[in-house]
C-alpha cells in the first residue's frame, strides 16, 4: 500500500488502532514510517492525521524512522522536551 498518499485510506484498511491491538496498530504504523523514511516530521503528521491510537502508532513509526541519524527528531521539536534524569544512561556503550 506504499503507492497510497491517504492515511484516512490506509488505516481504513490496516487499521489504526481504534480496536486497540497489535494487528490493528503495527500495520499501519509501519506503512506511515516507510512512506516518510528520513523525515521524523512528516512521519509523525501522517501518522497522526488518521485517528485511532495516536500515542501508539506514532510511538511505533517514529520509533522506526528515528533509529537512523536522517530520522531524528527535528532540533526544535527535542529543545521542547525535558532533560533525562541523571540516572539514564546517555549512550549505550
Amino acid at each position: 500500500m506504499l503507492d497510497y498518499a491517504d492515511a484516512g485510506t490506509v488505516a481504513a484498511v490496516l487499521g489504526c488502532g481504534r480496536r486497540t491491538s497489535a494487528h490493528d496498530t503495527v500495520p499501519f504504523a509501519l506503512w506511515a514510517a516507510a512512506r516518510h523514511l528520513g523525515s521524523f516530521e512528516e512521519t509523525f503528521w501522517q501518522t497522526a492525521s488518521a485517528g485511532g491510537d495516536v500515542d501508539t502508532t506514532c510511538a511505533i513509526a517514529g520509533g522506526v524512522v528515528a533509529a537512523e541519524a536522517a530520522g531524528a527528531p527535528p532540533a526544535h521539536w527535542q529543545d521542547r522536551t525535558e532533560a533525562l534524569p541523571e540516572w539514564v544512561p546517555l549512550s549505550a556503550g
